[in-house]
């Protein structure tokens, strides 16, 4: 449960980069969008709240970022056309390397 609770949290992470990044315009600030990004830092602190009972903060922490950073980086490319060289997707792969080897260890 705890492992589904820091997955969910992660994929939440992805919100309020994104939110942040739209919830701001040449004319100010577009609310909607700040409140998105509020809300997904909230869920997402929450469930990371619940999973690290069970799962080791460190190992909890590297696992939710992770998940966010890469996430992220995916989004970036596909909504707001950032670069996708080979080089930033190897050094992605490194993190979901950590991730997998983060959650292997944790057994």
């Amino acid at each position: 449960m705890e492992w589904i609770a820091l997955v969910i949290a992660g994929v939440l992470e992805w919100g309020w980069p994104v939110g942040l990044k739209l919830g701001w315009s040449d004319t100010g600030a577009l609310w909607g969008w700040l409140a998105f990004a509020a809300a997904s830092m909230a869920a997402s602190g929450t469930l990371l709240l619940i999973a690290q009972r069970r799962i080791a903060m460190g190992t909890a922490y590297a696992v939710w970022t992770g998940i966010g950073a890469v996430g992220t980086f995916l989004l970036g490319i596909a909504i707001f056309g950032e670069a996708a060289s080979i080089e930033r997707f190897v050094f992605v792969g490194l993190i979901v390397a950590g991730i997998v080897g983060l959650k292997i260890a944790s057994k």
